[in-house]
């Protein structure tokens, strides 16, 4: 009986005894592996830290043996991990994933686009993937249409389907969370509801963003620059802000000199308030490259009274359905707080300025003037 409880006692000795050895050697394997662990990520870190040409991480689509990995927004490890194996970067999707979650990169990967190569280990590509995309920096200057502000975006690199993203800015439904898309009103004519809403700026955009991004990436900029004082100004000035934003896209157009912005502005105010066509070139000069037509300086009567169409403000009264681009800050504020004067007609100078008239005879007698020294200049360069 004795006998059995001492084999039944070094029994359970011996049990825990190599339970503790096996213990203690998953735990030095374990530390080993995270000590390394650390050492192979700080290498890399290092690694990333150089500059870009001694870089051997920084790859962009044409680095050699670049393979474009693209991470659709609220892909989780295991998506990640099919896209990989469908580029062929890896082979085993349930290694990357284990991997992933044990070296903490799970949930921590940035969709968008990366690159990477196949000759890369499954820590050098965890490691790029938790980096920022790829994107490319683009500027869009004051005074762009929706189709220019779409060009240059394709002009760029970024790649997105041009129906969807006409659709979207047709019938805006989905961003109806922006106070401003939500006021805007769908007259008649009016084809590109979010047009003159793409605010001007630099922006950064992955090739292969979403076009739902785009557009958000534009409308929240302008979410910051179009405050509520801006509202509140146009109310006093019997408008809405989309009425605002209108009529500063036109002054966009107009204004080379920023210095003539607010003058330009007062002339529009003027004429509306004696509801005169406003009789802005502009606005035609929008129809034609709506067309694919190019912008003229001088345009003649048959040039302009071939557009049946209320963005012809030589036969139409008031604004123009919506805005004809997208106008900087400056613009804004010049149709907010236009400068009081007697001016009712300006016209192009031909070197970028305007010249301001108070009466039909004076503005005529400019005309004259103007429209002969351009045909002076065009004889002489041929």
């Amino acid at each position: 009986m004795l006998a059995r409880r001492v084999k039944r006692t070094m029994l359970v000795v011996v049990t825990i005894f190599i339970l503790l050895v096996i213990s203690a050697i998953g735990f030095y394997f374990g530390m080993s592996y995270v000590i390394s662990q650390n050492a192979r990520f700080d290498r890399l870190d290092q690694e990333f830290a150089k500059p870009e040409a001694d870089n051997k991480y920084k790859i962009s689509k044409d680095s050699p043996g670049a393979i474009e990995i693209y991470i659709p927004r609220a892909s989780d490890t295991q998506a990640i991990a099919e896209v990989l194996k469908k580029a062929k970067v890896i082979s085993n999707p349930l290694v990357f994933t284990v991997l992933s979650k044990f070296n903490g990169f799970d949930g921590a990967y940035l969709s968008g686009t990366h690159y990477v190569t196949n000759s890369m280990s499954y820590d050098e590509i965890m490691y790029i993937l938790t980096q920022k995309p790829n994107a490319v920096r683009v500027t869009f200057p004051e005074g762009l249409s929706y189709l220019e502000v779409k060009q240059k975006l394709k002009d760029a690199g970024v790649s997105f389907d041009e129906q969807l993203l006409d659709s979207m800015m047709r019938n805006p439904q989905l961003f109806i969370d922006y106070p401003f898309v939500a006021a805007i009103q769908a007259k008649p004519g009016r084809d590109w509801l979010l047009q003159g809403y793409l605010y001007p700026d630099t922006y950064e955009f992955d090739m292969n963003t979403d076009e739902e991004t785009i557009i958000r990436t534009f409308l929240s900029n302008a979410e910051t620059k179009l405050t509520e004082n801006y509202s509140a100004r146009a109310k006093e000035n019997g408008m809405t802000l989309d009425e605002a934003i209108t009529l500063a896209s036109m002054i966009q157009i107009e204004c080379s000199l920023n210095e003539e912005m607010r003058t330009v502005s007062g002339v529009f105010t003027n004429r509306l308030k004696k509801d005169m066509p406003l009789g802005t070139d502009s606005t035609i000069n929008y129809l034609r490259k709506e067309q694919g037509l190019d912008s003229k300086l001088w345009l003649s009567s048959d040039e302009i009274n071939i557009y049946d169409s209320p963005y012809n403000l030589y036969t139409h009264t008031g604004l123009p359905p919506g805005p004809i681009c997208s106008p900087g800050d400056l613009a804004i504020k010049a149709a907010l707080w236009p400068l009081k004067h007697n001016y009712f007609y300006f016209v192009a100078k031909g070197d970028g300025s305007n010249d301001f008239a108070t009466t039909i005879e004076e503005h005529d007698a400019n005309v004259a003037k103007y429209f002969a020294e351009y045909q002076k200049q065009q004889a002489a360069n041929g």
